[in-house]
This record gives structure tokens, C-alpha cells and sequence, in this order.
């Protein structure tokens, strides 16, 4: 795969699959090059999104990859997108600092996590992958205020529906239609902006 295009087409689910599988395999220094290019910049904006500082953000990020260069072999195509498996190691650190910083923060979110942890990825990539971090702010800041933060706690914080609804005296119906609509009007203002 050649790199040195910044016009190319985003690699496909395959292709980042077949670049894992050459680290975890041969060692192979550019696909983890092209590996790290690719998702470095989508987990730091996941972690900005989710509430961490951008100090701690380029941290965890960092720490993410040393993972995914260190862990390679453990990437298994047949459970998971090398994509998910990305995420879910940046998620988890995240989760671990917050948890050596105040055990309270993740009373009760990694249960919600493991829940998750086969669908959260799945919309962090695509968001992420096809968005920058400065649209996704964008957008954001133009939700109406119910649906951003039902969208925060939900999805940045991932905290869960029925803990939303208690904490917000909301019905819990009412919460999975805020999050439903936060995330289609995220949609159409993403594709607001692109265009």
C-alpha cells in the first residue's frame, strides 16, 4: 500500500485488517506506520469527544498504539475489525486512568462497557473515520442542549440509559429517543458541513 499520497482513498476494513496482521506476523515497522497515521488522529478526537483533555487525549493515544504494536498478536479478524479493536484499547485505558484517578467516575461503566463493547466502536468509526475533529465540534455544539448531553453521558461517558433517565428524572424512553435523534441530527450536520 503506498503511502505517500495525502489524497488516497481511506484503506479499507480489509486493508487495515491485512496491515494488522503484517505487524502482528512480521513485525512489519511501515504497516504500523500506515496503521498508526491512520488511527492515531481518530482516537485522540474520540477521547477529546468523550471529556478527556487534550493533554491526556494525546497520552492515552499514545499508549493506544504502543498497545496495538505490542498486543499485535492478539488481533484476532475473526472476532473483531482491527478498527473495534482499536477503540476498545483506547476505551479501556481510558477507563483504567479514570479509575486510578477516582474509582467512583466507573462505578458501575464497566458492566455498561462490556455491554457495549461490540457496538460502540461500530459508531466511534463512523463518526471518526469520516469526519475531523473540528467538524465533529461543530456539529456538536449545534444540538439542541437535551440532545447534546444525553449524547455525552450515553455515548462519551458511557453511562447507561436507565442511569441517564434516574439521573435526568426522565423516562428511559425518553432518553433512547434523545440519543436516536442526537445521533441522526449529528449525522445530517456532518454532512452539512462536508458539503
Amino acid at each position: 500500500m503506498t503511502t505517500h499520497s495525502h489524497r488516497k482513498a481511506m484503506p479499507t476494513s480489509e486493508e487495515l485488517n491485512g496491515l494488522a496482521r503484517a505487524v502482528a506476523v512480521e513485525s512489519d515497522r511501515q504497516a504500523f506506520a500506515v496503521l498508526f497515521k491512520h488511527f492515531a488522529p481518530r482516537v485522540k478526537t474520540y477521547l477529546i469527544l468523550g471529556g478527556t483533555g487534550d493533554a491526556l487525549a494525546e497520552e492515552i493515544t499514545q499508549e493506544t498504539m504502543v498497545n496495538v504494536w505490542r498486543r499485535a498478536s492478539t488481533f484476532d479478524p475473526d472476532r473483531a475489525s482491527v478498527s473495534t479493536w482499536i477503540f476498545t484499547i483506547a476505551r479501556n485505558l481510558r477507563v483504567d486512568y479514570f479509575r486510578r484517578q477516582d474509582a467512583r467516575l466507573v462505578y458501575g461503566a464497566e458492566e455498561e462497557a462490556e455491554a457495549q463493547a461490540d457496538t460502540q466502536p461500530a459508531l466511534d468509526e463512523h463518526v471518526l473515520a469520516r469526519e475531523r475533529e473540528s467538524r465533529v465540534r461543530v456539529a456538536m455544539a449545534r444540538l439542541p442542549d437535551e440532545q447534546a448531553l444525553v449524547l455525552r453521558l450515553s455515548f462519551f461517558e458511557e453511562r447507561p440509559h436507565a442511569r441517564i433517565a434516574a439521573e435526568l428524572g426522565i423516562p428511559l424512553g425518553t432518553v433512547k429517543s434523545r440519543v436516536r435523534l442526537a445521533v441522526n441530527q449529528l449525522r445530517r450536520l456532518l454532512n452539512g458541513i462536508e458539503s
